[in-house]
């Protein structure tokens, strides 16, 4: 009895080793002995760019195999910085994520990052064909710390059919808020006491303000847009922004002329493709789902964002988001999740993406392959936000805030008072900074 008992031991004993070397020869924690390094990553891209990812996530993982990386949509950004915050506590985050513009200064904050200046740096990367106006929006101390991913700026379409029928020369575009007011006056259609096309109309939209902001070269926050050093202030309230664009805006509403569809760009949009409004700003990464939303109704046409003032010297600043390598203490984790970033920013890559969402290819290069170039003489309106982003100046690369995601709710909630004539320009400017001010002040001590 004792010896089957024994010998049934020693089977078990020899299952167990058995196992316990086959799942050995699949260790997933990095590529030590030859397995597979499997990487989480995490994006807030739906639709067209979810489904964009996906397939350029299974060309990665097909194109060699010692990486396989598992895209995971977290929602939008908020919800995945919150996911975030909740994963670090547990050491249960991703590997690499996606992270809008306005989180950069939270996430260098943070510490939950390897700066990618490290792994450039290591690998002795070629970086000069990037785009540099697109780098120095996430480079601060000379340091790159995350790889510009899905990147955009703001320009003006416009209806080039309606411009025509106004006796308005199609080819020329407003280049300032005091021409596109006039324009808006000659392309404003009324039935009766009813409005059936605005000459103009823009969302109520926090990132627009911090545009207009750079255009007219000034800074949104102090301590040179916080790059210098963290911002402790904001500056539009001291240096005149921030009055000149409350004061545009509420100006340019009160002439009757501009539609106001809320927060939501994508109404501002519908209400363009539909014909009930002749001009408006927004994304380059919309320019695709616009030429596509409009059927062929009319032509559509795109121009620089309007200076607020003639002799404005500023640019625009790049909107979007960037890829984040996080800092999990495994060195061939982070190996992996930099040859994974190369694989997405080369210039073939970055040609699909472009095509597949409107964002920007990041490099250079991507403008010398031939399907760019044919998709550049399909959609020649996309020229203008290429010379719109060569003609800016680092300078107007925009702030870094450690609170930018509520700043944003504070400016988009006073543009809204001051067009229900509950604030004047000036009220909303002083309230708008006071509040943000309160925030970052917090923020600021419990980020020392």
């Amino acid at each position: 009895m004792k010896k089957k008992l024994l010998s049934l031991i020693l089977a078990a004993s020899m299952v167990t080793m058995i196992t316990a070397g086959c799942s050995g020869s699949n260790d997933n924690s990095g590529a030590k002995g030859g397995g597979t390094t499997e990487l989480i990553f995490w994006h807030s891209m739906g639709g067209a760019g979810g489904e964009a990812i996906s397939k350029m996530v299974e060309d990665f993982n097909k194109s060699q195999d010692k990486i396989k990386v598992n895209a995971e949509y977290q929602g939008s950004y908020d919800d995945a910085i919150n996911k975030m915050k909740s994963s670090q506590q547990g050491n249960a985050g991703p590997d690499i994520m996606q992270l809008y513009d306005i989180g950069t200064r939270w996430m260098i904050d943070s510490g939950y990052a390897v700066p990618m200046q490290q792994f450039i740096d290591e690998d002795k990367f070629d970086i000069s064909s990037l785009e540099k106006n697109i780098l120095g929006y996430y480079t601060v101390n000379d340091k790159l710390y995350s790889m510009p991913f899905n990147s955009s700026t703001p320009i003006l379409y416009y209806n080039k059919d309606a411009f025509k029928e106004a006796g308005l020369d199609p080819e020329k575009a407003p280049k300032t808020m005091k021409e596109l007011q006039e324009i808006s006056a000659k392309l404003t259609k009324k039935e009766g006491d009813k409005v059936s096309r605005y000459g103009y109309s823009m969302a109520v939209y926090g990132w627009f303000f911090e545009q207009f902001a750079a255009k007219q070269g000034l800074a949104f926050a102090n301590n040179e847009n916080g790059r210098k050093d963290k911002a402790t202030a904001v500056e539009f309230d001291k240096n005149g922004a921030g009055l000149n664009i409350f004061k545009m805006w509420k100006e340019l509403y009160d002439t009757g002329n501009a539609g106001n569809y809320g927060r939501k760009t994508a109404d501002t949009q519908n209400a363009f493709n539909a014909g009930k409004t002749a001009m408006m700003i927004d994304s380059t990464a919309v320019l695709n789902s616009i030429i596509k939303g409009t059927n062929g109704k009319f032509e559509v046409g795109t121009a620089f964002l309007p200076s607020i003032n003639e002799g404005d010297k500023g640019g625009v600043s790049i909107g979007g988001g960037s890829l984040w390598i996080l800092d999990n203490k495994d060195k061939e984790k982070g190996k992996a999740a930099w040859e994974f970033i190369k694989f997405m920013v080369s210039p073939e890559q970055q040609v699909y993406w472009h095509k597949s969402t409107g964002y920007f290819p990041i490099t250079q290069k991507a403008y010398d392959l031939p399907e760019m170039k044919e998709h550049l003489k399909k959609y020649p309106q996309f020229q203008t936000a290429i010379d719109q982003l060569h003609a800016s100046t680092v300078e107007s690369r925009g702030a870094l805030l450690g609170v930018f995601p509520q700043a944003r709710q504070v400016i988009e909630t006073e543009i809204e008072g001051l067009l229900q004539n509950k604030s004047t320009p000036e009220q909303a400017v002083e309230k708008a900074a006071s509040t943000i001010n309160t925030a970052l002040e917090k923020y600021n001590k419990s980020n020392k």
